[in-house]
């Protein structure tokens, strides 16, 4: 067992006696065997692989072998009809027969396709068939024959305008269309118009000395007895396992221009096109191609090789294969056979193994339980066994035995842990109580400092706003006495001016009260909710005309409320102004009184609704409690605790729903005017008059 079996209280059986000795037993059928067999596999795969690319490279040197014989064999055929009597009979001035028939007759022997001789000036002095047109006499075969008696043989393209310049049958015979291929190299060609010839030419001598060529050819367009003569020889019968086939290909440029390989049923592949992988490689390149390749519709072990004209340039190729799938079936079936043949073996001896380990393992296995079962908290758990006379049976023994003492300790240290757990809980009890006074004290304490501070303040600012009030209503008798008259037309101008100056005056009084409570006391009056609310609208109307705020009204309100007039406008305008912050990209405003009752007590309900950007859960539990505030440079945190606290003092209540990104409603509850008395207030109280609603707390 390791120190982490210990910790976690469970065996790490990976590391058990038991898997160890398994493993050093069944590692070499399990483990070595498999990766042995695995590396034969593969070695024997590459091997596999690489016999059939040596035998489709000796396939191709077949095929390479066979059109070479058939180039030396056109050469030696028109060197043979150069060199011959006859030839130099038809030739003479007074011979009995014609060059013609003589050409014709050749040609038709040897197979070839056009026979004809050109001297040296370009002159066609006979052909088989006839010419339609003079032919080109710049071909490297015609001057090497020219220049020397050695024939020239080799394979060139003829355009479709030279070899219909032979023969109309042949530019028809060599014109393709081919057929879309994927994977081929894209092309905007629809048709493949040009020859690939087996072109030969001897030096021949004529009677007034001059020197002539003898030009012959075979075309291997759609020369299909010549692409079949090569697979019969490449492929013969047997040579290949059942299932599999042979193919041979042509090929001018990337199109397959005679071939046996199949398009489908009964149509060969004429006019399909080569893979661009095998074109770059081969025609490219100029390498020799022997690899698995896809050709036309199937798989096969391809060799290609490139064909170069007599110009020296890579002009085709040349290509025999054998379908692939017969040999990866055998060779899977083999891997199969391998692998299945292992499982069985290794599925038989396996069993026998642990058949014969169990007898070693079972008191191993006992003293590993007994041991997790203490680990677990089972301390009488034990191995009983019998006395034995190897390691194990004298382990397991000895294990019983310090057990027994464990089980002793245990039960004393429980019996002190106890008495040390009762004695911790009690004291930890203690200190909790402590913490809790202490951070009671605490707030406490902060919250009078905070308010002795704001009460200081508060008595300063009210004494310092006295002497401007005074002024301002000094200064506005005057001016209304000046207008005598005049001063009706703008009586409402000046009646307002005397409520807010006298609004002024009311809350100087409120801080005053706030400083020194023991000189004031405050009073409450009845009131229609929705006159208050009509109040409050012109005190904020600067707000709403920064944004684009539309206000609602819905005043169902019946009940009077009884509460000093000042400080519900206080409160609600503070209400109004938090719901504007909160819509600085403006939004709807709801303003609504209602009746209402709450815990059996009839009485008004006045919301204010907004469409901003709401609140968390979190944040609405918190913007009651003093100081506490979302505006972090506009507000101080006391406008909503203030709020609630002049609510609570009249026996209401406020309350506040909200989500984030959905607006918030704030609901005021107040008794009805039946319910509530007349009352002082106490100094604490007074606070929440003396700062106006510009400190929200949201």
């Amino acid at each position: 067992m390791s120190d982490a079996a210990g910790r976690t209280g469970e065996p790490v059986r990976g590391r058990s006696v038991r898997f160890r000795l398994l493993a050093i037993a069944l590692l070499p059928m399990l483990v070595i065997l498999p990766l042995l067999l695995g590396v034969a596999i593969y070695r024997w795969n590459a091997k596999f692989d690489a016999a059939l690319i040596s035998k489709v490279n000796g396939d191709l040197t077949i095929a390479h072998q066979y059109l070479a014989r058939i180039l030396e064999k056109t050469g030696v055929q028109i060197r043979a009809l150069s060199l011959s009597a006859r030839f130099h009979e038809v030739l003479a001035p007074d011979a009995r027969g014609s060059l013609q028939d003589l050409l014709e007759e050749t040609r038709k022997e040897t197979g070839l396709d056009f026979l004809y001789l050109i001297n040296g000036r370009g002159d066609v002095l006979a052909s088989s068939p006839p010419l339609q047109h003079r032919p080109r006499s710049d071909w490297p075969i015609i001057t090497s024959a020219l220049s020397g008696e050695v024939p020239a043989t080799g394979v060139d393209i003829f355009g479709n305008d030279e070899l219909a310049a032979i023969s109309p049958a042949l530019a028809g015979r060599a014109r393709l269309d081919l057929v879309p291929t994927p994977n081929a190299v894209p092309t905007d060609r629809s048709t493949e118009t040009r020859g690939m010839v087996v072109h030969a030419a001897s030096r021949a001598m004529l009677p007034d000395g001059g020197a002539a060529a003898l030009v012959g050819g075979t075309l291997l367009n759609q020369n299909l007895e010549f692409i079949d003569t090569i697979n019969d020889l490449v492929y013969r019968a047997a040579s290949l396992p059942e299932g599999s086939q042979g193919t041979a290909t042509l090929f001018l440029d990337d199109v397959r221009i005679s071939t046996n390989v199949r398009l489908f049923e009964g149509r060969r592949a004429l006019g399909t096109r080569v893979s661009a992988a095998v074109r770059s490689a081969v025609l490219g390149e100029g390498r020799t191609w022997l690899d698995s390749a896809f050709v036309v519709n199937d798989w096969y072990i391809s060799a290609y090789e490139p064909l170069v004209d007599s110009y020296g340039k890579r002009v085709g190729m040349l290509y025999v294969g054998f379908l692939e799938k017969p040999f990866s079936e055998a060779k899977y079936q083999t891997l199969v056979i391998i692998i299945a043949a292992f499982i069985t073996i290794t599925a038989a001896t396996v069993p026998i193994f642990l058949r014969w380990a169990t007898s070693i393992f079972m008191p191993l296995e006992r003293v590993t339980a007994t041991i997790t079962e203490v680990e677990r908290g089972n301390l009488s758990a034990r191995t009983k066994m019998p006395v034995l006379g190897d390691e194990i049976g004298r382990v397991a023994v000895h294990l019983d035995s310090l057990l027994d003492q464990i089980q002793e300790r245990d039960r004393q240290l429980r019996e002190w842990n106890e008495e040390l757990n009762v004695r911790v809980r009690e004291r930890t009890r203690d200190l909790e109580h402590a913490n809790l006074k202490l951070e009671a004290t605490t707030k406490q304490l902060i919250m009078s400092e905070k308010l002795a501070a704001i009460g200081e303040i508060t008595a300063g600012v009210a004494h310092e706003i006295n002497n401007p009030i005074a002024v301002m209503q000094g200064n506005l008798d005057v001016i209304r006495s000046v207008f005598g008259a005049d001063a009706d037309k703008a009586k409402v101008e000046f009646r307002l001016l005397d409520e807010q100056i006298h609004r002024i005056s009311q809350i100087v009084t409120k801080l005053l009260q706030f400083a020194r409570p023991e000189e004031y006391a405050g009073y409450v009056e009845r009131h229609a909710p929705a006159s208050v609310i009509s109040d409050c609208l012109p005190l904020v109307q600067h707000l709403l005309n920064k944004t684009e705020i539309a206000v609602v009204r819905d005043d169902r309100a019946s009940r009077l409320v009884l509460m000093n007039r000042s400080e519900l406008q206080q409160v609600l305008v503070n209400l109004i102004v938090n719901a504007i912050h909160a819509m600085p990209d403006g939004g709807t405003l709801t303003l609504r009184s209602f009746d209402a009752e709450r815990d059996g007590h009839q009485g008004v309900a006045i919301e204010v609704s907004d469409t901003g950007i709401g609140m968390s859960t979190e944040v609405i539990e918190k913007i009651f409690d003093p100081f506490y505030t979302t505006k972090r440079r506009q507000g101080t945190g006391l406008g909503l605790s203030i709020s609630q606290t002049l609510i609570k003092r009249q026996g209401g209540q406020i309350t506040a729903e909200s989500r984030v990104g959905s607006g918030s409603t704030f609901t005021v509850w107040l008794p009805g005017s039946e319910l509530i008395g007349h009352f002082v207030r106490g100094p604490r109280d007074i606070l929440s008059s003396a700062i106006y609603c510009n400190a929200g707390s949201r």
